[in-house]
């Protein structure tokens, strides 16, 4: 039997793929135009000239240092991230002492709090502790608040796991650190992939910890770098756009290439 065409359905999808496209197209077609081309023309127009001065001018205004201080910063938090949360899921999985209950809902208790209400309390700690206008002074935090959602999720990985592995281990004689290394890491890689993708995406576009807890050029991460492009003439757009373009590659190819494991990983939250 011959389907009927579903033309509102195809209407949707072409008004959905504008509403998308249009944004996409206005960015893109920006950072290729001369600031003088976008301001006669406007920002829907096709560039008149191709230039890739926007780009270039963006590391010539120092947008390079910026991204090299988001890079350490997003790859210090992945790893005190990776570091941590493994063993705290499995101690949360595997045991069932009140001690650790209470510590993974102590860790919930942190999804409910916002950096905002904490902020003014983490300045004066960080700045006690010598770390204010530091990297290590936005790391630390930064890593902090990804813990509770990244323990949520790996645990509800880790859960999936058969309790007849774990069996079959301890029969050959395995110890829970070899369970952890060989079986549960393992098998775990969809929520270890999430939480890595989690934490570079909180590390990567964090903006009130470096604003609060630094202030100097020299510590100055890629979402701070931005406002460089606005004076008190106005702001460069085209200029501006190309600085958002490059600031969004990295973290678009870390979700291009770790998208599947992240669906299957959130999937995987709370366990069966």
């Amino acid at each position: 039997m011959r389907r009927r065409p579903n033309y509102l359905a195809g209407a949707g999808s072409i008004v959905w793929l504008v509403l998308v496209g249009l944004p996409l197209y206005v960015m893109l077609a920006a950072t290729l135009r001369t600031r003088q081309d976008y301001a006669q023309n406007g920002p829907v127009s096709f560039p008149d000239t191709f230039t890739l001065d926007n780009f270039t001018g963006a590391f010539d205004s120092g947008f390079g240092r910026y991204f090299l201080n988001t890079l350490v910063v997003t790859a210090c938090v992945i790893g005190i991230v990776l570091l941590l949360v493994p063993p705290l899921a499995y101690a949360i999985v595997r045991s069932r002492g009140r001690t650790t209950s209470a510590i993974f809902r102590l860790f919930l208790l942190g999804l409910a709090i916002p950096a905002q209400a904490v902020i003014v309390p983490m300045f004066y700690l960080i700045s006690e502790a010598g770390l204010y206008d530091n990297l290590l002074g936005v790391i630390l935090p930064t890593a902090a608040f990804c813990l509770p959602m990244s323990a949520l999720i790996l645990s509800g990985a880790m859960r999936d796991i058969s309790p007849e592995l774990y069996e079959a281990m301890a029969m050959d004689g395995a110890t829970p650190r070899r369970q952890f290394f060989q079986l549960v890491l393992p098998l775990s890689r969809g929520g270890l992939s999430t939480i890595v993708v989690f934490s570079a995406l909180q590390a990567w576009n964090g903006f009130l910890f470096p604003l609060v807890l630094t202030q100097s050029d020299s510590t100055k991460v890629v979402t701070l770098g931005l406002y460089d492009f606005q004076t008190e003439h106005g702001i460069d757009i085209p200029g501006l756009l190309g600085a958002v373009v490059l600031s969004m590659v990295p973290i678009l190819l870390v979700y291009l290439f770790a998208r599947r494991a992240l669906v299957q990983g959130l999937m995987g939250v709370g366990g069966k």
